[in-house]
């Protein structure tokens, strides 16, 4: 045991008590609260822990309640979106937290199992498995099942010069970054002084070298935008009658303002079809408003830009679903393409193992007009005299590497999304995730919702201008300039994932040294 130098090892319940805590301690470095510094000490902790743990089943103990604690605070968010569910009690959504944290720790338990497996001889091995591991496995969590990306630990870097290292090793470079600072306090504990000082040394380097103050790119490219948050709650959403009231609240923030703009409108700005796809039910007709009212709002150069929905309907007429999607307007009311969302949120936006789900009286999270149907992935829109636009709405944002068209790059992304459902932690969560992509791939992303957290957010991953949440109002802006792609953008995870393994092995030979030494 390499911390097993100093006093007893901590017995099972003291060992399993603190990775607990340890992990909620984690979880005030993510925003709101944004105490970043938590986040390297609660894995320095973490790491003592795992370094005086004598059996791979009490390692993968640790590493699982760690996780469950992180995670049981950090995604404290998703129990208000089962406010919202009038056939289900308001307590079912701290059980479905509880119950999704149980199933997201087997991925930091994995990553603290692989630290313990090939690094338990050595600290400096321990400390650089643990990194290794645990991008490992946060990319794993990112891919599994649809995957689950919110919240990998390299976010809590956003507000520090290291976030420009993103755009050369990305989101799980940071969190490897994250690991390796709290294994520096670890080895001091360890007695390791010299080898803690040499890798805080290089970690303040790598950060200072992604920094690179004096290569700051133009800011804004002179193309004014408005951004626009109508500040309308999720509980009046889908209510009768809200689609002529979100409406009116829109154009009266869309008014205004001088030459020729790029307006943007949340995701479904206003809940109604704005195109068909199959023959039109009569009961629909009637009432489906032409893009052309919308069209309205615009003077000679503007377009629009809104969050939307069409309607998949079969031969019989029936309304077999609908699609999450983005459509620019014209002045004319002509759409100019449509972007439909491909990732789609399992129980937000379709209801897996629907008849059974059903019948308990379990609905989607997000009200709709049945299962939304998902899109082909990352695309463009070519918006005339604006350029290129990428695509991810709202959850689409979060995967690291799935955001960009890799064959056709855009000049910037927007992400139209409805945080109005994710309480008062996910909103800012779900901004410093936009933020970790701009700054990965070097574009900037627009972001427009209904509630907030609306913004402009540069190439470089800095906030530009924002909306606080809860309020209405605009942003009015210039377009901010892309850079060039990055080598994250140009290579992908493949950078981060490679990195881990190098870790891996490096503390695989370390370690094997260290029991060398040892004659065993």
């Amino acid at each position: 045991m390499p911390f097993s130098s100093k006093g007893a090892a901590p017995g099972l319940k003291a060992a399993a008590g603190a990775a607990f805590l340890l992990g909620l301690a984690s979880a005030f470095g993510f925003a709101p609260v944004g105490w970043w510094p938590l986040m390297p000490l609660a894995f320095a902790g973490l790491a003592w822990l795992l370094g005086r743990t004598e059996t791979l089943g009490r390692a993968l103990l640790i590493g699982w309640l760690f996780g469950v604690g992180q995670f049981i605070l950090g995604l404290n968010w998703i129990a208000t979106a089962f406010t919202y569910q009038a056939a289900m009690p308001v307590w079912l959504g701290w059980i479905a937290v509880f119950l999704l944290s149980l199933y997201l720790a087997i991925y930091p338990a994995l990553g603290v199992g692989l630290a313990w497996r090939f690094g338990r001889r050595s600290p400096l091995a321990l400390v650089l498995a643990l990194a290794g591991g645990w991008a490992l496995t946060e990319w794993l969590r990112a891919t599994m099942f649809t995957g689950f990306a919110w919240n990998p630990v390299g976010v809590t870097l956003l507000d520090t010069f290291w976030r420009h290292d993103a755009a050369a090793i990305g989101t799980y470079g940071l969190s490897m970054l994250v690991i390796l600072l709290g294994g520096c306090f670890a080895l001091a504990l360890a007695s390791a002084r010299r080898t803690a000082a040499l890798l805080t040394l290089s970690i303040l380097a790598i950060g200072l070298l992604g920094w690179r103050p004096w290569s700051v790119p133009q800011v804004a490219t002179g193309k004014s935008v408005r951004i626009v948050q109508p500040n309308i709650g999720q509980e009046d959403k889908w209510r009768e009658g809200l689609d002529e009231e979100a409406f009116q609240r829109l154009a009266r923030l869309s008014a205004g303002g001088t030459g020729p703009r790029l307006l943007f409108w949340p995701e479904v700005a206003v809940p109604v079809p704005y195109q068909l796809e199959g023959p039109p039910p009569a009961r629909l007709t009637a009432s489906l408003p032409p893009a052309t009212r919308a069209g309205r709002l615009l003077r000679p150069g503007d377009l629009l830009v809104t969050g939307a929905f069409a309607l998949v309907i079969d031969e019989q007429q029936n309304i077999v679903g609908s699609t999450n999607s983005v459509m620019p307007i014209t002045p004319s009311g002509r759409i100019l393409g449509r972007y439909d969302k491909a990732h789609l949120v399992p129980y937000g936006e379709y209801l897996p193992m629907r008849p059974l789900l059903t019948a308990i009286g379990l609905s989607q999270l997000a009200p709709g007009v049945g299962d939304t149907l998902p899109g082909p992935g990352p695309r463009n829109l070519d918006l005339p005299g604006w350029g290129r636009m990428g695509l991810q709405i709202c959850y689409e944002i979060i995967f690291s590497g799935e955001v960009v068209d890799p064959e056709r790059r855009p000049d910037f992304l927007f992400n139209p999304s409805n945080d109005a459902w994710f309480g008062a932690w996910g909103p800012p969560q779900h901004l410093a995730q936009a933020r970790l992509r701009a700054a990965e791939e070097g574009l900037p992303i627009i972001r427009s919702t209904p509630t907030g957290i609306s913004a402009v957010i540069d190439a470089r991953g800095g906030l530009v201008r924002s909306l606080p949440w809860r309020t209405a109002g605009v942003i009015d802006a210039d377009l901010p300039l892309p850079k060039a792609p990055t080598f994250f953008a140009r290579h992908g995870n493949i950078v981060p994932l490679t990195l881990a393994f190098l870790l891996l092995i490096l503390a695989v030979g370390m370690d094997a040294r260290a029991r060398y030494r040892r004659g065993i």
